[in-house]
């Protein structure tokens, strides 16, 4: 059994008080940190859904570094106490305001597919689809991890600290522990059928068989040491080097319990060593005279958020009867998503400017009825630059519905530097399969992509290929008024990001709700699909009676997204704001609360 696994074990069958008291004596014992959603005050903000990873990017901020540092030393934390959400294993989208410039900058750290992968990867020899849960859990799922390029770009550009001091607080989370909270029990039993499938994720994650018990401590040793090996060989470790060829070894070869059968996986080292996580142009859109920044391919986040509102931009949504305005939203939601799914992915000569135009949104509300909703799947339009009159759509295909699970953070230093971050290994808990002797999961990522064709005769942008990014939702998103930074906001929740980013900034710009209120609203989400999925506190609002009455159909989620945003106010000071419930609540904090 590995160091982790005994500590974790230990933890796990003591009382938490006597968990705590085996600690090393020299080691301060962990405490469960209190969750605030809520924080205002100068100096720098943080918000994340985790306490521990908040606490640490303040403490950052509050011994001079940017919110790059913060935000780095805050993602590495989550790598510990969120692990099934991110990680080194993973990937994400980081956008950064520059205050000095200000300019608006974006990094893709998106997983790739090997140089082996094929669009027929995830078909069987008959271009059947292979069972998705059987591509989950394998070595076939796992895309090359961007997370780790990201930070030292991220460092390397705009930092002030090296990477070893940015991971300095989270190894120390690993080593010390965190305490197990409910949310973090109930993500470990939840997928506790496909751990026990392999044999290193089992015993880090399944002392004696079973979730860690609320408020024992968990310890990842092997993360600490793998944390250390980072800070002092740099990524290179990872993208070439000795624990690149672990990671390969892992993904060719999965370590399974006895009689466990999964497929493996095509990555090679030479795979690692072309991994680059370069700068992308940001997405630019405006809405009520605010410019909104955000992540264009192969994410499909900020496309799709600027062409929602670029639609609603027609409608004085405040002015709207509430049903109204929600009806309008889910119009506008769905012709978005099917303009998504029909030309957003990596593939050359994505319609960017146009999908983002105006003049296009405004031949895409031609479609909307504010007296019944339309049948969905509906068409996507042409972005062709020839926009007179209502157009005419092209035919429907099936919409594909995405799940997934992933982590958003925000920072904001005292030089007015922001950051909003987003991170994943896709699923809860990625691919299921933890790197022995490294404490981490890898990604599932490229389950992301379509098995077979979805677009009928026309290109499907988003099937499998060599070295191609899959299509993301995440909507890493940063709003600026007049040049200056007004929001950084995002969330997790796999194709809902998209709609959970769109209704915090409805709520918050057209609705008039403070932005805790807009966070912790209840959520509903229209994706192009016949159901729009949505909370049951959104389907008891009086408002879905009404909507239910222009022909919207509801199917209930316990819910969607886990918001972390931060708000620049007029009177100077920063607003941090988090999740007061959803994901067990999340974590808001300033330098100096005012």
């Amino acid at each position: 059994m590995r160091r982790s696994s005994v500590a974790v074990l230990a933890a796990a069958m003591l009382p938490a008080a006597l968990a705590v008291a085996s600690l090393p004596t020299a080691q301060a014992a962990p405490r469960a940190t209190e969750k605030v959603p809520v924080a205002k005050g100068t100096g720098g903000a943080v918000a994340t859904v985790d306490p521990e990873a908040t606490r640490v990017g303040l403490e950052v901020l509050r011994k001079g570094g940017n919110a790059v540092d913060a935000a780095v030393a805050a993602a590495a934390t989550l790598g510990v106490t969120e692990p099934y959400s991110a990680g080194i294993g993973g990937g994400g989208f980081f956008v950064y305001y520059d205050a000095a410039s200000g300019d608006v900058h974006t990094i893709d750290g998106r997983e790739t597919a090997p140089a082996a992968m094929t669009e027929t990867s995830f078909q069987d020899p008959v271009g059947t689809p292979i069972p998705f849960f059987d591509a989950v859990n394998s070595g076939l799922s796992v895309g090359v991890p961007g997370t780790p390029l990201t930070w030292q770009e991220a460092l390397d550009r705009w930092g002030s600290v090296s990477l070893a001091e940015a991971l300095r607080p989270a190894t120390q989370v690993a080593s010390r522990g965190f305490v197990v909270d409910q949310t973090f029990h109930d993500q470990t039993a939840a997928n506790a059928d496909r751990f026990r499938l392999f044999t290193p994720t089992a015993e880090l994650f399944l002392p004696g068989d079973e979730p860690p018990r609320v408020g024992s401590i968990f310890r990842n040793l092997d993360l600490a040491h793998t944390y250390r090996l980072l800070s002092r060989q740099g990524v290179d470790v990872l993208y070439g080097g000795r624990l690149g060829r672990e990671v390969v070894a892992t993904v060719q070869e999965p370590p399974v319990a006895d009689g466990v059968d999964v497929r493996s996986g095509l990555m090679e080292l030479s795979d690692l060593r072309a991994y680059t996580a370069p700068l992308r142009e940001p997405t630019e859109s405006s809405y009520r005279g605010l410019d909104l920044y955000g992540m264009s391919v192969p994410s499909s986040g900020g496309i799709a958020v600027g062409e929602t509102l670029n639609i609603l931009e027609g409608y004085d949504m405040g002015s709207l009867d509430r049903t109204t305005a929600l009806h309008a939203w889910f119009e506008a939601s769905a012709l978005a998503f099917a303009d998504r799914n029909r030309y957003v992915g990596d593939v050359p000569d994505v319609p960017v400017d146009e999908l983002l135009s105006q003049e296009f949104a405004d031949e895409r509300r031609c479609e909307i009825d504010l007296d019944e909703a339309a049948v969905k799947p509906v068409p996507p339009g042409t972005p062709d630059g020839d926009y007179a009159g209502c157009g005419t759509a092209v035919p429907a295909e099936a919409a594909v519905a995405a799940g997934g699970s992933t982590t958003h953070l925000s920072t904001a230093d005292r030089w007015g530097n922001v950051v909003s971050y987003t991170l994943t290994i896709e699923q809860t808990g990625g691919s299921g399969i933890v790197v022995p002797d490294r404490g981490f999961l890898l990604n599932n990522e490229l389950t992301d992509f379509n098995f077979v064709p979805t677009q009928g005769t026309e290109r499907d942008p988003n099937l499998p290929g060599p070295g191609k990014r899959p299509r993301s939702s995440m909507s890493p998103t940063i709003v600026l008024d007049d040049g200056r930074p007004l929001l950084a906001v995002g969330s997790p929740g796999g194709a809902t990001i998209i709609t959970t980013v769109e209704q915090v900034l409805l709520n918050r710009i057209d609705f008039g709700m403070s932005l805790p209120d807009a966070v912790a609203a209840p959520r509903a989400s229209q994706r192009n699909l016949a159901n729009t999925n949505a909370e049951p506190a959104f389907i008891d609002l009086p408002e879905a009676d009404g909507l239910a009455q222009l022909g919207h159909v509801f199917a209930t989620t316990a819910e969607i997204g886990a918001v972390a945003a931060i708000e620049f106010l007029p009177d100077g000071r920063l607003l941090a704001a988090a999740e007061p419930v959803r994901r067990g609540g999340g974590s808001a904090g300033v330098v100096r609360p005012r």
